[in-house]
């Protein structure tokens, strides 16, 4: 039986896929979250809509179903999460992505969306996109490396003090990495 909180899942692999209604909605997500804190890609709030606007146009610009997809997360029809999820199509590197952007609206935080987000995304790198690993860096100081390590995921590196949040706040950046 289904868990009536759990999201369900949307991928978007094409811009033409993109609606606008859906892009306001990921873009004020993005903006909620990274006021709040998240550490989802602009250290500095307050941040505006255009000013993510600006970023979250080159994702959707940047979609390809063997390249970079978006994995969004619904909760009674409402945008609860997303994340991205990239890979190199260099033969060196393609057996593996990298994921980023993973954020939880402030309104579904604590509900499970988070994990269900990266759960999701294990099954489509493997599935879908034929990959081996994932990767992500998160940042350090904000218990990330915990959340994505009750997940499975590893710490492989850190880059000490590569993240400057203000002057004296300099944090590490954890890279991790998922074997799938």
């Amino acid at each position: 039986m289904r868990n009536k909180d759990a999201p369900d899942f949307r991928q978007i692999a094409d811009r033409r896929e993109m609606s606008p209604e859906l892009r306001r909605e990921l873009i004020e997500c993005w903006v909620t979250v990274s006021n709040a804190g998240g550490a989802a890609g602009f250290p500095f709030p307050p941040v505006g809509f255009d000013e993510v606007a600006s970023v979250a146009d080159q994702l959707i610009a940047g979609l390809d179903p063997r390249r970079s997809r978006f994995l969004l997360a619904f909760v009674d029809g409402v945008l609860a999460g997303w994340l991205n999820v990239r890979r190199d199509v260099n033969p060196l590197i393609a057996h593996w992505g990298t994921v980023h952007h993973v954020q939880t609206h402030t309104d579904f935080r604590g509900r499970g969306v988070g994990a269900a987000l990266m759960h999701r995304v294990r099954d489509l790198a493997r599935e879908e996109l034929g990959l081996e690993q994932l990767h992500l860096a998160a940042r350090g100081g904000v218990g990330l490396e915990g959340f994505y390590g009750r997940l499975g995921w590893k710490e492989i590196g850190r880059r000490p003090g590569a993240l400057r949040l203000a002057p004296g706040d300099d944090r590490d950046e954890i890279l991790m990495m998922l074997m799938l």
